[in-house]
């Protein structure tokens, strides 16, 4: 099979192309090499993997990647919530109307591919689901800023006021974005299951949760919150943490996300189907952060700033009962041995910690609270 990955030279797309090219597949790669992402370095791609530099929203060097594959895993995207809100031209641009052009160049091609399996994200949720003990289960709206004011961090109840519980978040509970970015993964997701549908190609969105592991861009201070972490803790920095740490995300590991991956490249029950990928399993921030501290051997506190940012949500796990029943996905990592695994990676590694000027861009727009 020759299989296309768009974004094969970043965190999961490299990970993605190596699995493929040891299950004997011949892989041709589209990626515009970021300079944020990839800080000028050459990709590191297996041998025989045909790379073709350039943006998915250029349209030649779609049909130059295009040409005669027969499935595409679409994973490029411009990545980041707090700075989407700010380059909002910018991630449209990449992002949305990027993948517009992508599929129009798919669907132009003389034989289309038989799969399609595009990346969405956890983000497009909003906040994920929530009970009330009294009133039940229930889809939040974001939570008021004059209660973030407050410092009053939990979600309420719309019916009586009171702090309600996490419950893991089904593919059906309707999606309210709150960044930009978000709002451009559901496009990825809606753009790609419409066209799919429309041209007879079988597609499936994957609703990536927080993916961790080795390979992460330690240097882009708008990537996963491990790899955020692991960049100012590697330069003897506590790591800075909105509210009051005790929010929780589902981090999954990139070796699940890549087996998800490979699922859905073969399920016929998943297609035209969005699937959360994730673990199930809550786990907060400021775990995360002790999780690395230790692992790197840093004994540094995380810095606590008990501010919100714009966008943020309190709690989001995934329910993974439709990954189960259509691709048949368990996830295999748990989070000691997935943080093990980032851990040996992340010996002798350097990075160029550029998290306070990510804060104090978001703070300069009043993206942050004072």
């Amino acid at each position: 099979m020759r299989t296309l990955v768009t974004g094969g030279a970043g965190f999961i797309g490299s990970h993605v192309v190596a699995r493929l090219v040891e299950r004997g597949d011949e892989v041709v790669v589209l990626d515009k090499l970021e300079q944020q992402v990839h800080q000028g370095r050459a990709p590191q791609l297996p041998d025989g993997v045909r790379f073709v530099h350039g943006d998915v929203g250029d349209p030649e060097a779609a049909d130059d990647a295009l040409r005669g594959v027969d499935a595409v895993v679409h994973l490029a995207a411009a990545v980041g919530v707090g700075q989407s809100m700010y380059e909002i031209d910018n991630y449209v641009r990449l992002n949305t109307m990027a993948t517009a052009t992508f599929l129009e160049r798919l669907v132009a091609q003389p034989t289309r591919p038989s799969r399609l399996v595009v990346a969405s994200s956890m983000s497009i949720y909003g906040e994920g689901a929530y009970e009330c003990e009294q009133h039940g289960r229930f889809a939040p709206a974001p939570r008021p800023e004059a209660q973030l004011a407050r410092h009053e961090w939990e979600v309420k109840c719309p019916t009586c006021g009171a702090d309600s519980r996490p419950v893991p978040t089904p593919e059906d509970k309707p999606v309210v974005p709150t960044s930009i970015y978000a709002i451009t993964k559901r496009d990825h997701e809606e753009l790609s299951l419409v066209v799919g549908s429309a041209y007879n190609i079988p597609a499936v969105a994957l609703r990536f949760f927080n993916v961790y592991g080795p390979g992460q861009a330690l240097s882009n201070p708008y990537t996963g919150v491990a790899a955020i972490f692991a960049s100012r803790l590697l330069n003897k920095r506590a790591p800075i943490i909105f509210e009051d740490g005790a929010q929780s995300r589902d981090f999954i590991h990139v070796s699940d996300i890549v087996r998800g991956i490979l699922l859905a490249m073969e399920s016929e029950r998943a297609v035209g189907q969005a699937v959360n990928l994730g673990t199930g399993r809550p786990t907060t921030v400021e775990e995360i952060a002790r999780h690395v501290a230790k692992g790197l051997n840093v004994d540094v506190e995380p810095e606590r700033l008990q501010r919100f940012r714009a966008g943020d949500i309190r709690h989001c796990i995934a329910d993974t009962t439709r990954a189960a029943d259509l691709l048949g996905f368990i996830p295999d990592v748990d989070l000691a041995d997935g943080m093990a695994d980032l851990m040996s990676w992340l010996e002798g590694q350097e990075a160029d910690d550029r998290v306070d000027d990510a804060t104090r861009e978001l703070a300069e727009r009043g993206l942050t609270s004072a």
